[in-house]
């Protein structure tokens, strides 16, 4: 398999975090930033880094930004460096660029300049803690759209033994389990005879209403 290559500008917390979890994924990422501290710090774990300002055209050039499959700018704070950094990536002709945004007026603007996908962090890892805290069998929350969403679902005792057929989340609530991780290893698209077990986690798709009612199905038993 081709080995993807990643450049990362802004090497914070979380343009650090996403170029370690690249690497470990074998991936190739080259690390930007123009704090000397931060590029040192990850000198030996990214492939490449490189003490530079993103924003000048020229210095993006010169790394061969336009060479690399995806390109992620993960500048924090600084909105305008942010933009700016967007644009020339797009500009040089990046196959895929995804940036960091730290409010919503921020993401409409990298919507607008074309950028394949805008993450909020913060934003979006409030929403998952949330859940977790009202729900005590919720391990994971993502998102998928405003309607749909995907979430992990430790097995309680009151479903322990049963069946999928049993337990009938698509009949009873319209949503789906599409996968269970066990302590052997996780069962792709379980049948309707996969039987739940102490410490399984159910991994649940549907819309949003459709799993909480599942969620509070189960945790009222």
């Amino acid at each position: 398999m081709k080995t993807t290559q990643f450049v990362i500008i802004g090497l914070g917390r979380f343009g650090s975090s996403i170029g370690r979890e690249l690497i470990e994924l074998g991936n190739e990422v080259l690390g930007v930033d123009r704090d000397e501290e931060k590029v040192q710090e990850l000198s030996t774990v990214l492939t490449h880094t490189v003490i530079a300002d993103a924003t000048e055209e020229e210095v993006l050039r010169s790394i061969g930004a336009r060479n690399f499959d995806c390109g992620v700018v993960a500048i924090g704070d600084d909105i305008q460096a942010s933009i700016l950094a967007t644009i020339l990536l797009k500009e040089l002709g990046v196959k895929k660029v995804v940036a960091k945004a730290v409010s919503e007026l921020h993401g409409r603007v990298l919507e607008r300049i074309g950028v394949d996908r805008v993450i909020y962090p913060e934003r979006d890892m409030g929403i998952r803690v949330a859940h977790q805290l009202v729900s005590p069998n919720l391990l994971d929350y993502i998102e998928l759209s405003k309607q749909y969403t995907i979430a992990e679902l430790a097995v309680p005792a009151c479903l322990t033994g049963k069946s999928l057929a049993e337990v009938n989340p698509r009949g009873r609530f319209g949503c789906s389990v599409v996968a269970i991780n066990k302590l052997k290893g996780i069962v792709i698209a379980p049948t309707a005879d996969d039987v739940l077990a102490e410490k399984d986690v159910m991994v649940v798709i549907g819309t949003n209403d459709q799993i909480e009612e599942f969620q509070e199905s189960i945790g009222s038993r």
